[in-house]
């Protein structure tokens, strides 16, 4: 395994990111377990999750199979750099109560003492907003977040599907308050099919020193290879995927790129991990495998070398934005 420092900090990440949203939803826990195994066996040390993982009224789930597989081993502890998130409704299902959700001071605070109590650990590595609060300000989400690590119960803070201008205000308002290094990592949709964070949430990321760490790398899994599996009556393509190969433009693009690394002899899932490690200012992509196979390509990826010939062929297929600004202002 190959390793990176996340963003501007001195903590030390793997270029893979074991994403943990199929544990409990379609991965059960002796199979999860089993995977975090394979995982901290190939080096990688930066585990995702979100409170809200395991969903409707299992939601919280994905925490407790993770804080169980800590409690089973207490080493994997100290061997983990462990990220959750905030911010969803964790209110029993189907309730809607004030000040369960979102990232007032008093639900972080309610949220950290959760996922710590699910997790079984006493501290975050890294805890991440989940998506932006329009209605709470960033000074009161320092405060909050300030007396936390005075606490000792997280260390750092990322943020999740933020747009660059929120990346800014929360880095700026971290820097007049004083006393927290604000954001370190943002976790974003970032793959060779949907290329728009780069016009601003990468540079804004790059320019305040945070790692960029991609989630759906493989588009939903649009870019494993889905055609080729499709017409060998492998799995079929749904969600995101689904929808855009009924486009028949967009079907062809993909053939396009499924035909191009056949003609390499690299399987495509594997490649559109490796094109994400060779991007400027990612940290890792995160993977979410369901089974140990699919974590034994995603491994794969990592010692990748795909050569400038292919690379610009991939950048043939599927044209990035450009540089920002000029991209959307020229």
């Amino acid at each position: 395994m190959k390793y990176t420092q996340l963003g501007r900090t001195g903590l030390k990440v793997s270029r893979l990111v074991l994403g943990t949203m199929n544990f409990g939803p379609q991965t059960n826990e002796a199979d999860s377990h089993a995977i975090m195994d394979a995982a901290l066996d190939a080096g990688i040390n930066f585990f995702d999750t979100a409170n809200v993982y395991g969903w409707g009224e299992n939601k919280g789930r994905t925490e407790e199979i993770v804080g169980n597989w800590f409690a089973k081993s207490p080493d994997h502890r100290d061997k983990v750099v462990l990220a959750t998130k905030v911010y969803g409704n964790m209110a029993a299902d189907g309730e809607s109560w004030p000040n369960h959700d979102k990232l007032s001071a008093l639900n972080i605070r309610r949220a950290v003492d959760a996922s710590l109590k699910r997790l079984q650990t006493d501290y975050i590595d890294v805890y991440q907003f989940h998506h932006i609060d329009r209605a709470t300000p960033f000074e009161e989400i320092w405060q909050a977040i300030d007396t936390l690590v005075q606490q000792g119960k997280i260390l750092y803070v990322g943020s999740s599907n933020f747009p660059g201008y929120k990346i800014a205000q929360a880095n700026e308002t971290a820097a007049r308050r004083g006393g927290t290094i604000g954001l370190v990592s943002e976790q974003c949709l970032y793959n060779l099919a949907e290329r728009r964070a780069e016009m601003e949430v990468i540079p804004a990321a790059q320019e305040y020193g945070l790692g960029v760490i991609p989630w759906s790398p493989l588009q939903g899994g649009l870019l494993g290879g889905v055609i080729k599996k499709e017409i060998s009556g492998g799995r079929r393509a749904s969600g995101r995927a689904a929808d855009t190969l009924a486009n028949p433009t967009s079907r062809a693009q993909i053939q396009a790129y499924e035909d191009l690394l056949d003609k390499h002899g690299i399987e495509p899932g594997e490649a559109a991990l490796a094109w994400l490690l060779t991007r400027p200012g990612v940290t890792g992509p995160i993977v979410g495998p369901r089974t140990a196979e699919q974590l034994d390509s995603a491994l794969r990826a990592v010692e990748l070398d795909l050569g400038e010939e292919l690379l610009t062929s991939l950048d043939e297929i599927f044209p990035g934005p450009g540089p920002s600004p000029e991209a959307f202002a020229w």
